[in-house]
């Protein structure tokens, strides 16, 4: 049969969304072999893949593969939308699994499919019983975008219905595929792989602590005793995710166990990825496969899968794919992490022969309906329908989105300078043109706001590596500026690495404080956690006396990021308490109701002291502090606006003091990067989409809508140059002027991908209440 009938003409073109072989994971494998499958039922069709890279560099991928998209930047979904859209594809077969795709819990992917014209049809690799609202949230969007909702099992039907706002009639089950092997003798494959006249026990898959066999090996003493030609092999490569944290310190503990039991002997490890011709002769060697897996939330097993469709007498704990899978006697269930219990039913099935065969038996004959042709037949059923009822609706116009309609388009955070500046000690504080000028030396100030920086960047990229490298460059330089005898921040550093003074001012230990607060708070790894929580413990008490507001704000964005992730911590809460009533205090007596600021001049930074008077207002339930923080912002946007609708920096030369003249040069990108920051947490407090605006605004001066039409950002180094003077730009592109545009780009990232987030949320609680 000519599958391709199914759609009724030969252009027909169908995506695939997911991952793909050579990356190494479950979605990667799963998404190969169903475009496989698919192309070899349905030859004439054009079948497409669409893969999200996890590394910048991405793989080499196949020719079916046309689009990548970094998982993590939002602008490749809506493009991803784009292409298909243009291309005119005739449905798209999405594979969710909530860790592949970016944003939080995965909600990138509802900018991609909620875009598309054509019907989405989805198959859900996790269903949660007892999801967080916004995994929730982000399943039952999906649900309602996607035409047909695909899972592998009944028991992520039951869920389905039980926990999630999805129709029962959008909800197919269509088994995991399983390769088309066949019934043969276990000895027949044991040779080639060494283990002639033994008897083999196999576990197969990436490796990662949940996988549980350190339970297997516990279990292997009491095997070998009475069976003692027993080999258990575990084959599979360490999962890059886990390799890329960890190492190999798994797999090496997994060894250490092993000798320590005295069962080398008997366990052979094979360190690889294999193909899936060589795995399926691995599989045809193996007398038993044993999934011990540790997490009862499991819907679906590839592994599982493939083991009982080549006929594997298997032995499983009761993760609920295995329970399912395994009933009406086609395995055996043993409780978690019970190795007396594996090592029952092990000697028990080595020991019975008729019946271990007969476990073969049903369970390959369950499976034949499995086989990734019948798959991919299931899988064309569901696209024509899906297609047949779209045409039975008004057909969708394209229309292209205009402006006002498209989301705002920001560039890509690009850290080409920012690494061109850092050396091994930390990022040196002035360039001639893009040039390091070492001359100077280094400061605490830009260290911290770089540690900040490469933190945000971290949901935005992909180079994890690099990004925690540079972290811990940074952090070490403030872990070495703090002098622990005053409980004071260093700031400046010649390039001979001395310090040039005892202790710096307020103003850097503030940004200091902000920044390790960050690190508590963003940080991805323990050990910059626990360097980040040391240091802001050590200096955290000098705060207490200081007279700065602005050193007094810096800290109060650090204190509150801190309790974001410590919340019960009652001395930080207390020093947050102090810090911001004193600020609130300087505030209530400077200020008036033509001069509404906390001084007699306004200088530098001053979008930090709204922003820190709106967070300690919401968090201390204090009206008056966020009633005083959008008073004083909003005065603040009104005197740095042109009446061309350009957003002005008070200029450093001369500042802005009561009664007097505002400068107006020279324009310094700390002071844009500062009302970014004080516009977007206004917005938080109030959600009135003007702060959105206001925060567009200050950002667009970067880009060249200021008093000269003159770009500050520079897009070939990455880098900003150094202030806008009357004279034009200073084209030196200094640390912090760089970081001023990145910590304003990267803010600007996380307020764009919460409002699609929230965008989403919205509309689908209006959906269900139409």
């Amino acid at each position: 049969m000519n599958r391709n009938r199914l759609f009724g003409e030969s252009s027909t073109c169908i995506a695939v969304i997911g991952n793909h072989l050579p990356r190494q994971c479950g979605i990667a494998t799963f998404t190969t072999d169903l475009l496989n499958a698919l192309c070899s039922e349905a030859p004439d069709i054009k079948w497409w893949g669409m893969v999200m890279n996890d590394t910048p560099e991405g793989y080499p991928y196949p020719q079916k593969v046309r689009f990548e998209l970094d998982y993590k930047n939002i602008s490749d979904y809506r493009l991803a939308a784009d292409f298909l859209n243009m291309n005119q594809v005739d449905v798209v077969c999405l594979q969710h699994e909530f860790g592949i795709f970016g944003g939080q819990n995965g909600r990138h992917i509802l900018e991609l499919i909620d875009n598309l014209r054509m019907p989405v049809v989805t198959t859900l690799h996790t269903v949660l019983k007892d999801p967080d609202p916004v995994q929730k949230s982000t399943l039952e969007d999906i649900g309602q975008i996607s035409g047909r909702i695909v899972v592998m099992s009944r028991k992520a039907e039951e869920i389905l219905k039980e926990s999630y706002r999805i129709p029962k009639e959008k909800v197919s089950m269509i088994h995991h595929g399983i390769p088309d092997v066949p019934f043969v003798d276990p000895n027949y494959f044991k040779d080639q792989f060494g283990v002639e006249g033994k008897k083999v026990i196999l576990t197969f898959g990436l490796l990662s602590p949940g996988k549980g066999i350190q339970h297997m090996i516990d279990a292997l003493p009491e095997i070998v005793k009475k069976n003692p030609d027993t080999r258990y092999i575990v084959l599979g490569a360490t999962h890059p995710h886990v390799k890329r944290n960890e190492g190999e310190s798994y797999r090496l503990s997994l060894q250490r166990r092993a000798r320590d039991l005295g069962v080398e002997k008997h366990l052979i490890f094979h360190n690889r990825f294999v193909d899936l011709k060589e795995l399926t002769e691995f599989l045809g060697a193996a007398d038993i496969y044993v999934t011990p897996y540790l997490s009862k939330d499991q819907i679906v097993s590839g592994t599982l899968a493939y083991a009982l469709g080549t006929g594997k007498a298997t032995i499983s704990t009761p993760y609920w794919y295995a329970e399912e899978m395994l009933g009406d006697g086609r395995g055996r269930i043993v409780p978690f992490q019970d190795a007396k219990a594996l090592a029952e039913q092990v000697n028990d099935l080595l020991d019975n022969e008729i019946e271990r065969h007969a476990l073969r038996k049903r369970a390959y004959t369950f499976c034949r309906n499995m086989v990734w042709k019948e798959v991919a037949r299931s899988y064309m059923e569901i696209f024509a329908e899906v297609k047949r009822e779209r045409e039975l609706r008004p057909k969708p116009v394209f229309l292209a989105k205009t402006l006002d309609e498209a989301p705002p388009e920001l560039p890509q955070p690009k850290l080409d300078h920012l690494k061109l500046l850092t050396d091994d000690v930390g990022i040196l504080q002035h360039a001639k043109f893009i040039v390091p000028d070492r001359s100077h030396g280094y400061c605490t100030d830009d260290n911290a706001r770089a540690l900040i920086a490469v933190l945000m960047a971290q949901e935005m990229t992909s180079n994890g590596k690099e990004l925690k490298e540079l972290a811990c460059r940074y952090l070490s330089f403030l872990d070495h500026a703090l002098n622990g005898h005053k409980g004071f921040f260093r700031n400046f550093m010649g390039y001979d690495r001395r310090w040039l003074e005892e202790t710096g001012s307020e103003d850097s230990h503030g940004r200091a404080i902000w920044s390790l607060g960050i690190a508590v708070a963003c940080s991805k790894s323990e050990s910059l956690t626990g360097v980040a929580l040391n240091v802001f413990e050590r200096s955290l008490k000098t705060t207490a006396d200081f007279s700065s507001p602005r050193a007094m704000a810096f800290a109060l964005v650090g204190v509150h990021a801190y309790l974001r992730k410590f919340s019960g911590d009652s001395e930080v809460r207390r020093v947050r308490a102090c810090l911001a009533d004193k600020l609130f205090k300087i505030y209530q007596a400077n200020a008036t109701d033509d001069w509404p600021w906390l001084e007699d001049t306004v200088t530098y930074a001053n979008g930090k002291i709204p922003q820190a008077l709106l967070l300690s207002g919401q968090w201390l339930q204090r009206g008056e502090m966020i009633e005083a923080g959008l008073r004083s912002l909003k005065w603040l946007v009104h005197i740095q606006s042109d009446s061309k609708g350009h957003f002005v920096p008070i200029g450093n030369r001369g500042w802005f003091s009561r009664n007097g003249e505002r400068a107006r040069f020279d324009q310094q990108p700390i002071e844009a990067q500062s009302m970014i920051e004080a516009c977007v947490e206004a917005y938080n407090v109030t959600h009135d989409k003007k702060w959105i605006e206001e925060a567009r605004r200050a950002f667009e001066w970067f880009l060249g809508r200021n008093d000269l039409n003159a770009p500050l950002y520079d897009y070939t180094t990455g880098g900003c140059r150094d202030g806008l003077t009357a004279d034009g730009p200073n084209l030196n592109q200094g640390a912090e002027s760089t970081l001023a545009w990145l910590l304003s780009l990267l803010s600007l990232h996380q307020l764009m991908d919460a409002e699609a987030c929230a965008k989403h949320s919205i509309e689908s609680i209006e959906e269900r209440h139409e």
